[in-house]
């Protein structure tokens, strides 16, 4: 009796150590889950990046008026009531690369907005 007893203890120990190392959940799927989490989180570094800037941008934009001057300069080319404006054609904007856009000798590029 003790004989099966001891046979049925072993079984069981070699059916819990197969699902320990291959079964569902077990170690080799650990590994894979793991590394998967890595690879998502270097993935989501460059997001995470990105969030933070644009976190700090609302806060300037909330919080300052210069950012939100800087933005309608570049972004739409406004103009102040008080700068001269000049366009010269054919000449291309820093930073901007294949069309030629307009520029300003005494000012910002862009369009007069008063």
């Amino acid at each position: 009796m003790l004989k099966w007893l001891a046979i049925a203890l072993l079984l069981l120990l070699a059916l819990l150590q197969y699902r320990l190392w291959l079964g569902d959940g077990g170690i080799h799927e650990l590994r894979e889950i793991r590394e998967r989490v890595a690879m998502l989180d270097a993935a989501n570094k460059p997001l995470r990046d990105r969030n933070e800037r644009l976190a700090a941008e609302v806060v300037d934009l909330k919080t300052g008026l210069d950012a939100i001057e800087e933005r309608a300069r570049s972004d739409i080319g406004m103009v102040r009531t008080d700068e001269q404006f000049y366009w010269v054609p054919g000449v291309v904007i820093e930073g901007q690369t294949g069309s030629v856009e307009p520029s300003a000798v005494n000012g910002r590029a862009g369009t007069p907005n008063e």
